[in-house]
């Protein structure tokens, strides 16, 4: 069993979907323009999992995130190289918020274009 997909409502599907593709070296699988009453959107990933975005409604409300609240507080992936996540990331110009050292890799957290938090992880060993 896996993770097929994360579903993100995002504020500008363009500008998410080249953040994600550019950030993880993802592609997309699938997109829909808006029609009807369907708004805009795309799947973003690989042959395994995805990232699912639509585009929110004009004048976007963040919903609220906190540790202390039942909801979504944030998703990570695992890279390869933390270090060259990290430097794709400053290209990207963000800088993470926090980084640290733990048993048994490395993460760093950071926001994405709509303020929704990621954790980027690096192992050192295989996760069990």
């Amino acid at each position: 069993m896996h993770l097929e997909h994360v579903n993100l409502t995002v504020s500008d599907l363009d500008r998410s979907v080249d953040f994600y593709r550019r950030l993880l070296g993802y592609e997309v699988r699938w997109r829909r323009e808006a029609a009807d009453d369907l708004p805009a959107a795309a799947h973003v990933g690989d042959e395994n999992h995805y990232i699912a975005m639509f585009q929110s409604a004009p004048a976007p409300a963040m919903a609220p995130v906190s540790y202390d609240a039942v909801g979504l507080n944030h998703f990570g992936f695992v890279v390869d190289d933390l270090d060259a996540a990290r430097d794709r990331l400053r290209d990207l110009g963000v800088e993470p918020h926090s980084e640290a050292d733990y048993d048994p890799g490395r993460r760093l957290y950071f926001h994405d274009p709509d303020g929704i938090e990621v954790e980027l992880v690096e192992y050192s060993t295989a996760p069990a």
